[in-house]
């Protein structure tokens, strides 16, 4: 791991409960300056939680660590000022437009320069021809580019994102994911929630939080490689059906359709190739894949335990 001095995020043992439910347990975590960090997981899992807690919006129950250098119990107050903090729900004032919106944040976070910082950000994220059209008239990619820009509006060190492309188009995703690259190609630190798989493998690394708990942490390589999955892909006709043909198999650990196919994981080779050995014949066809980060997260949802069960 990186040094100290260069880590955004140094935190051990984070805890935090609400009534009787433990929502996180004994969370710990680095984060390198500069690095995009995907949060994965079941609903549920903590993973909001752990980010407000990260950026000062949550105290932790108990646990010790910085944040961009600063304590996150003592210096709460130092954080939430270089961290931006992009929900999942847009936030911003639909009767007010684009301009405004951004003119309002400048001015909560008390920044000189308030026209020329709105004006540029408005360019950078191409929203300079739409300036003066209300924010509650705009679509989900639009509203996204715009919370966007308000997020980093004061020049964060951190940015946390909770699920921030829900909801909108392929293309618009592309986009977002673009300029979140860029930002952390200028040194932004970046966390994201997301359940899609081909937003994960853009980050830098994962970490998947099962209910609470950290399971999974490193590069999307090493985590599918940590799973130790071997993995069949199998194609025929109505291939399909044979996902309730086989799930509970011995050695069958995940099952699931891909499309036309399905995929079928296990880690212990001999009792998976057993299960499906009445149907490895034609008009079925098998072949051996390198499994995927889905068939890793289908896996680790199957071993979470639901703490409110």
């Amino acid at each position: 791991m990186t040094g100290a001095a260069s880590l955004a995020i140094d935190v051990k043992g984070l805890n935090k409960s609400f009534g009787d439910k433990h929502v996180v347990q004994d969370f710990s975590i680095q984060v390198a300056g500069g690095r995009i960090c995907g949060f994965l997981g079941p609903n549920g899992s903590g993973k909001t939680t752990t980010l407000r807690m990260l950026c000062g919006l949550l105290t932790p129950d108990s646990g010790t660590g910085t944040c961009l250098g600063f304590d996150i119990l003592a210096q709460s107050e130092q954080i939430k000022r270089q961290t931006g903090y992009m929900t999942q729900r847009f936030s911003l004032y639909e009767d007010l437009t684009i301009a405004e919106n951004l003119e309002f944040t400048a001015r909560v976070y008390g920044l000189d320069r308030r026209a020329g910082r709105v004006d540029q950000a408005l360019e950078r994220l191409g929203l300079t021809n739409r300036r003066d059209q209300l924010a509650g008239d705009l679509s989900g990619g639009w509203k996204q580019r715009l919370a966007l820009a308000s997020a980093t509006l004061h020049d964060p060190q951190l940015l946390l994102l909770d699920e921030p492309t829900a909801g909108v188009d392929p293309k618009a995703r592309r986009d977002f994911w673009d300029e979140i690259h860029d930002l952390a190609g200028r040194g932004l630190t970046v966390l994201v929630s997301t359940h899609y798989m081909d937003e994960a493998e853009r980050c830098h690394e994962i970490a998947y939080i099962s209910y609470g708990k950290l399971i999974a942490r490193g590069t999307v390589e090493d985590v599918v490689a940590g799973a130790h999955l071997v993995t069949f892909h199998g194609e025929g006709p109505d291939v399909g059906k044979l996902v309730h043909e086989l799930a509970g198999r011995p050695g069958v650990e995940t099952v699931a359709p891909f499309g036309a196919a399905v995929h079928v994981s296990g880690t212990d080779r001999k009792a998976l190739e057993a299960a499906i050995a009445p149907w490895r014949k034609p008009p079925f066809k098998w072949t051996e894949v390198e499994p995927t980060l889905e068939d890793v997260f289908i896996k680790l949802m199957g071993q979470a335990q639901d703490n409110y069960a």
